[in-house]
């Protein structure tokens, strides 16, 4: 007999260790007979989904050949979670620590606001537990302009004001089952970076909004696969960021994003030398 889900949570490991053990012990509190977790493990090769078994016995593990990338991987999720006849997905980075009660207000917004897409957390950094990495996201194509709200500012009560907002980080969001399948899922056209605003345009062009809701907290190790390694980031960021212009049309953003590039690699070296400093 299929058992019908209200949500499930996709976490995607490659190579995660220790780091998606400690997420997945933060989910401890949220999982119930309505909330399942799913655990895509992305071909890593580190023994990680051997140490995921061996600690949670009773989450589901769902075993890729190959890194077939994020996009790739929470897709291959999702098709297992339509298997599971749930109404709601929540796509959740394996670097984060959620709050207890991070699921409940996303759900709520999804099922009390039928004009809505995608409802995203407050997302904090791991290290910096009250500075904020995601309060937000905003986007403009014609100028090349795609930046987080809040990002490394103190929280502080004009982030606790909910609504609508230009996009939803894929570091964790939650959205319908139906919708995510009616938009096709993630282009898995990305290889890393920009997946998530390609997704949120696609969303926003059917009507729908995507809605930032304070009261669901989580919190990210930011970068944690690029720690030292600013060019690599910043390199991968790029292509992405240039093939969602490309895609949608936004020749003029391109432009403006290159012109720009040196400036954004001075910033990139300038945050790596600031996490060495600080030691974290």
């Amino acid at each position: 007999m299929t058992i019908s889900l209200l949500s499930c949570i996709v976490v995607l490991n490659w190579n995660g260790g220790e780091v998606t053990l400690a997420c997945l012990e933060s989910l401890a509190t949220v999982m119930s007979p309505s909330c399942r977790v799913l655990v895509v493990d992305n071909g890593s090769t580190d023994g990680s989904p051997e140490k995921i078994r061996a600690a949670f016995p009773d989450l589901e593990l769902l075993l890729l050949p190959s890194n077939i990338g994020y996009a790739g991987g929470n897709n291959a999720g999702f098709r297992r979670v339509l298997e599971l006849h749930t109404e709601f997905v929540i796509f959740l980075n394996n670097d984060t620590i959620v709050g207890s009660d991070f699921c409940a207000p996303l759900l709520e917004t999804l099922q009390g606001k039928p004009s809505s897409g995608i409802a995203v957390p407050k997302i904090f950094y791991q290290d910096r537990p009250d500075t904020l990495w995601y309060a937000g996201g905003v986007v403009t194509l014609s100028t090349g302009l795609i930046r987080h709200v809040g990002l490394r500012k103190k929280d502080a009560p004009e982030f606790d004001r909910p609504g609508a907002t230009g996009y939803a980080t894929g570091c964790c969001f939650a959205m319908r089952c139906r919708d995510f399948e009616a938009v096709g899922g993630f282009d898995e056209g990305f290889s890393m970076y920009a997946e998530d605003v390609d997704l949120s345009l696609r969303i926003r062009s059917l009507g729908m909004s995507i809605e930032y809701i304070p009261s669901s907290r989580i919190w990210h190790r930011v970068s944690a696969s690029y720690s030292g390694a600013p060019l690599r980031k910043l390199a991968k960021k790029s292509f992405g960021l240039l093939r969602l212009f490309r895609k949608h049309r936004a020749w003029s953003g391109m432009v403006f994003y290159l012109l720009l590039l040196p400036l954004r690699l001075a910033g990139s070296f300038g945050e790596a030398l600031r996490v060495k400093n600080s030691g974290t």
